[in-house]
């Protein structure tokens, strides 16, 4: 890591005093780089206009874009995050060999199926309205890969995440030769967030598990709260074929005497999460009992909540995202910062009320229900299982009042892809089925085969190519005028989304 800057140099005790004191101001206060670049042919301009984006683009000096893709495809030569030999040896190796910076700051670690990015996003907005320094560590990415690892609210830029890169790559490569297999590219990605984040140095951190919980790579901290977001099937080859099972994973996050946030799950999974915090002394808050929503109306915009934290009911809050999973995110994020702060244990009372309004009100999560573009609005989201599709099938048609709804659909071949077109079946109108430019992409025509059985085949049409996919769903949303409010819903994967929001010149 890089030798630490003058300003940067303090007394470890003076850094927790300071710590402290942040924590007790807090609490006493009054009450996802998508492949696909150039080469495409353009698509309509959109007519309206759309939110200041937050993701990355390439970076316009091209020394720096060079030496940012002399990275990705050093990266890309290692494992992908599909293959796994499931041990945390290579990675405690790693930071072993780094001095162990996970241990400098303390964390929050997510798991779950659903709903991790948008609400380890929520607590870093949450942690950064109280003056907190922040790292966010976040997979998959939707466009750049620098996304992953975010510094005070926004991704670490190319230069850093470059810098950081050649820091750790010696240490690395020894780990690499004294391992059976070499570290993965994920392993890789989440020891360069823990040098970053201690490099940084930042106050907190808020990591998303990759996979599962208990063998993933981010596993080697221990984090005094533990999130845990609805479970559902998903890669069930490696997690397991039950809630239940999937749920024994994940609960690996919970370690000894932590808070753990448990978000509404299936009862045999909440069952073994139960288990597990009372083996490690874990105190347990859940949702619909010790927190949740109070109440819920769709406001312009987004959606206009209350929430029952653990220190009290919060009024007024305007959330920019659409769907009730993201109230019930809102609601797990809330709790899991309090529970952070002591609230609920420790201290008294609630968090300023206007600070987490405020928080809120800046929460983005692209590619979650994201307006991309107006007449035809077209929407981006990246659900990629059935549960997921049926939350965004249930938000979408919350909403927005859409007339005729066409969906563009292009999944990962290890998905349950016909749970995730049942899921979408009654709110499209037609269906456009594509692929994305990766390896892990679905062929168009097998995941055509299988929409026919959903749909029908009246309602299927095949276009390989994703701007060809999109320039067609947006045809047929504009090609009768009866349907004014006609939209489109880009969906099935992150990479599909990531793609067409560069495509539709989101960058």
């Amino acid at each position: 890591m890089s030798e630490p800057r003058p300003s940067d140099r303090h007394d470890a005790s003076e850094s927790d005093d300071t710590f402290a004191e942040i924590v007790d101001e807090a609490t006493q206060r009054d009450p996802d780089l998508a492949v696909i670049e150039a080469g495409s042919r353009s698509l309509r301009t959109a007519s309206g206009p759309v939110p200041d984006d937050e993701v990355p683009s390439r970076p316009a000096d091209p020394e720096v874009d060079k030496a940012l893709r002399a990275v990705e495809q050093e990266l890309a030569g290692r494992w992908g995050e599909t293959k796994l030999e499931p041990s945390v040896a290579r990675i405690a190796a790693l930071m072993d060999v780094l001095g162990e910076p996970q241990r400098a700051y303390p964390s929050i670690h997510i798991t779950g199926t659903n709903g991790k990015t948008s609400t380890a996003r929520m607590i870093e907005a949450l942690l950064g309205a109280f003056d907190l320094r922040t790292g966010r560590y976040t997979s998959p990415h939707v466009q750049s890969i620098t996304e992953r690892i975010s510094l005070d609210g926004a991704p670490m830029d190319p230069e850093r995440f470059i810098e950081t890169y050649q820091d750790i790559k010696p240490y690395v490569e020894m780990v690499d030769a004294q391992q059976p297999y070499r570290l993965s590219f994920f392993e890789v990605l989440t020891g360069m967030a823990y040098a970053a984040f201690a490099d940084a140095p930042v106050d907190v951190a808020v990591v998303e598990v990759g996979m599962g919980g208990s063998w993933d790579a981010t596993n080697v901290i221990d984090a005094s709260v533990a999130v845990v977001t609805p479970i559902s099937l998903d890669h069930t080859d490696r997690l397991g074929t039950t809630p239940a099972e999937i749920a024994g994973e994940k609960a690996g996050v919970i370690k000894q005497d932590a808070t753990v946030i448990l978000a509404q799950q299936p009862v045999d999974a909440a069952q073994v999460m139960l288990k597990k915090a009372v083996e490690v002394d874990a105190t347990v808050a859940r949702e619909g009992m010790e927190f949740g929503i109070v109440s819920r109306e769709i406001a312009v915009g987004g959606q206009l909540l209350t929430l029952r934290g653990l220190g009290g009911e919060y009024e007024e809050i305007f959330l920019p995202l659409y769907g009730a999973h993201q109230a019930h995110n809102a609601a797990v994020a809330l709790s899991a910062v309090e529970a952070f702060f002591g609230i609920g244990a420790e201290q008294p009372g609630s968090l300023d009320h206007d600070t987490i309004r405020r928080a809120f009100a800046s929460v983005r999560s692209p590619g979650r229900l994201e307006v991309v573009r107006s007449s035809p609005t077209v929407v981006l989201d990246a659900a990629h299982n059935p549960a997921g599709a049926r939350a965004t099938a249930d938000g979408l048609s919350e909403a927005f009042g859409f007339s005729r709804l066409i969906g563009v659909v292009g999944a990962s071949d290890d998905k349950d892809v016909r749970g995730l077109l049942e899921a979408f079946e009654p709110i499209f109108a037609e269906v456009v089925i594509t692929q994305n430019s990766t390896g892990r992409a679905m062929n168009a025509d097998e995941l055509a085969a299988i929409a026919v059985e959903v749909f029908g085949g009246d309602r299927v049409q095949v276009e390989p190519r994703l701007d060809d996919a999109l320039e067609a769903a947006i045809t047929l949303a504009e090609e009768e005028d009866e349907y004014a409010g006609a939209g489109v819903l880009v969906t099935g994967s992150v990479i599909t989304v990531g793609e067409a929001r560069l495509l539709l010149g989101r960058h």
